[in-house]
């Protein structure tokens, strides 16, 4: 999948306006990637989290399509985006993209994504990716996030899909080991589920509160 400027489709706004906007002297996709919204000291989360909600439920689907199209930043913020929104037709996007792994960091958007929208179908991608990228022990890329989303996933539809992949000396457990050997730190699963319920607790939070109060909050 070719990257592409959003200006050459005539999007040439959706950058500045969505991925680049500053908090506290850093970009959205920073803070997005870093998740320092989540906590509870940052002093601009009130502020980040309004626009991010609004700007969600704000931008175009072919501006969405124009920052899924670019490089890791803005197809990044767009994987936000779509799941704060709970936009379930750029389900099968998404998960073309997260299993193309083309470009760093985006695929834990998507995955945030897909615990968002928290179907079968959803599952069955993640379920998917974890097929394909952990057996590769040499690759560090969104397994953590992937299996976190579907934690999530089987607690909430009462499914089993992570199961085969954390079994004691199991899939996972070789893909750590392996990639440990690279530097890479361990990942406890249990971990990778709480970050991710993390995330989509705190966003169920602002969307309700937003419902509640109106574009006024």
């Amino acid at each position: 999948m070719p990257s592409q400027h959003p200006e050459e489709i005539g999007y040439g706004h959706v950058v500045e306006s969505y991925v680049t906007r500053m908090y506290g002297g850093l970009p959205r996709y920073l803070v997005l990637n870093g998740g320092r919204f989540l906590g509870p000291r940052w002093w601009h989360t009130t502020r980040f989290t309004r626009h991010l909600i609004a700007d969600a439920t704000a931008i175009n689907d072919e501006e969405l399509e124009a920052l899924l199209g670019y490089e890791w930043r803005s197809r990044l913020t767009a994987g936000w985006l779509i799941g704060v929104d709970r936009r379930e037709r750029f389900r099968a996007r998404i998960g073309d993209l997260l299993l193309a792994s083309e470009v760093c960091y985006s695929g834990s958007a998507y995955c945030f994504a897909l615990a968002r929208f928290g179907t079968h179908a959803d599952a069955e991608i993640l379920t998917a990716y974890l097929d394909h990228y952990l057996p590769r022990t040499d690759l560090h890329y969104d397994q953590p996030a992937a299996l976190g989303a579907l934690l999530r996933l089987d607690a909430l539809l009462g499914t089993h899909h992570a199961d085969r992949f954390t079994e004691p000396h199991g899939l996972w457990d070789e893909w750590v080991e392996g990639v440990g050997r690279l530097g890479y730190p361990s990942h406890i699963p249990a971990e990778q589920r709480r970050w991710t319920d993390l995330q989509c607790d705190f966003t169920n939070g602002w969307s309700a509160r937003r419902g509640r109060l109106g574009s006024g909050l």
